[in-house]
């Protein structure tokens, strides 16, 4: 934990392929007023790996599972849980699951499913094939995945050194969890709780963020009834990384806001 011990409290949670080094840039603007607790998702960082289950991590639960305990075992209330693409997926799943636990989410980059749902008029950006495609890739070999995807997922080709950042935080995870933490984030599917979410909801919107579609974000403020959704004008997938000011500013500016 960081920041006021005696602070409101901020749980940041890191998306597929990260770690809690992801929040680097942002962190110092929370620390003076806040408590921060950042964390390894399991399979992630430094986390222990022995902790890991391909049984529990299989599905999107395991790792919702994990954070409402963290915060168990830390006594945390009225948390703040500020989640990142599948991290954002476990924020609505928590504040559907845990609504006296969390008292704000705040979504970056979210998707609530990543692939379309033609039948219910539903465009997450991504058909079945598409994706498909996209995890056989990723199985077959995962350093080349790594290394083709990173610079299209961080969007920000004047600056390569954001993709090799993250390309470099892709290649530490042990490939096998990569592959099956890569199906639970793009074939999860939290739609049907988004109007269960009781708590203010902050939706930050990247701009030309190759996974997460304009009409996404628009989506995701519809169907939970005490959202606000910015347009950042960052771009990419990762704007707390591409852009940490304005990620933090956007950030402060809703923990400032009466509930």
């Amino acid at each position: 934990m960081l920041g006021r011990a005696d602070g409101p409290v901020l749980l940041f949670a890191h998306g597929f392929g990260c770690d809690q080094g992801m929040w680097e840039g942002v962190l110092p603007r929370f620390t003076d007023e806040y408590k921060v607790v950042v964390f390894d998702h399991v399979g992630a960082g430094n986390s222990d790996a022995a902790a890991y289950s391909p049984a529990k991590y299989s599905s999107l639960d395991g790792y919702v599972d994990d954070v409402l305990e963290l915060c168990e075992e830390l006594d945390l209330q009225d948390v703040t849980f500020i989640g990142h693409s599948v991290s954002a997926m476990m924020a609505i799943a928590a504040a559907a699951a845990a609504p006296a636990r969390l008292g704000r989410v705040v979504l970056v980059a979210p998707s609530p499913s990543y692939m379309d749902h033609p039948e219910e008029g539903y465009e997450g950006g991504f058909s079945r094939a598409d994706l498909d495609d996209l995890l056989e890739s990723l199985d077959a070999n995962y350093l080349v995945w790594a290394a083709n995807m990173a610079p299209v997922i961080m969007g920000n080709p004047e600056t390569p050194a954001l993709g090799a950042k993250l390309e470099g935080s892709f290649c530490r995870v042990n490939p096998t969890i990569a592959r099956q933490f890569a199906r639970v984030a793009f074939l999860s599917d939290v739609r049907h709780l988004l109007a269960r979410v009781a708590v203010p909801a902050l939706i930050m919107q990247a701009s030309s963020d190759l996974l997460c579609p304009e009409h996404v974000g628009r989506y995701l403020r519809d169907g939970m009834p005490q959202s606000t959704l910015v347009q950042m004008k960052a771009t990419g997938h990762l704007p707390h990384v591409s852009a940490p000011d304005e990620t933090a500013d956007i950030i402060l500016d809703f923990l400032q806001q009466p509930k």
